[in-house]
């Protein structure tokens, strides 16, 4: 059965789910930065998908990072897999501006997190939710 890594439960704040994917924010409002962990036991590399799998979770990425390209209004899109810290399969999505604190550098072990405040949270929250709309299912499996 799939189980979250706990490092992942603790950082983020979950926003729903994807065919394959977990959707995750990262509890860090320093950054517009989303995680996708596919559904998929035991992962710690995206070889390890099978080729249907493969290819779903690149479409899975491409959306989320096309959207949030544009709904954040970035400069770049930072799109990573490095489980160095974490082993499982997740792939990072950080919108990027020229100006932000850790630019060109990437963003992880740069600076203190700043995490979302409640109001903050339930306002981002809602605003990627509806954004993913089209490819975000319920509790059920059911596409909303």
């Amino acid at each position: 059965m799939f189980k979250l890594d706990p490092r992942l439960e603790q950082d983020t704040i979950q926003l729903g789910d994807f065919s394959l994917s977990k959707v995750l924010l990262m509890n860090d409002a320093r950054y517009p930065w989303v995680i996708l962990v596919p559904r998929v036991v035991g992962l710690t590399e995206v070889f390890q998908l099978n080729n249907k799998q493969q290819v779903q979770l690149m479409n899975e990425s491409n959306f989320v990072a096309e959207k949030l390209k544009a709904l954040a209004q970035a400069d770049k899109m930072n799109v990573a897999a490095l489980g160095n810290i974490v082993s499982q399969l997740h792939i990072h999505h950080v919108a990027r501006f020229t100006g932000d604190e850790s630019w060109p550098a990437p963003v992880w072990g740069k600076g203190q997190v700043i995490q979302y405040d409640k109001a903050e949270r339930d306002a981002v929250c809602q605003q990627l939710t509806q954004l993913f709309s089209d490819l975000l299912q319920d509790n059920d499996g059911i596409i909303l």
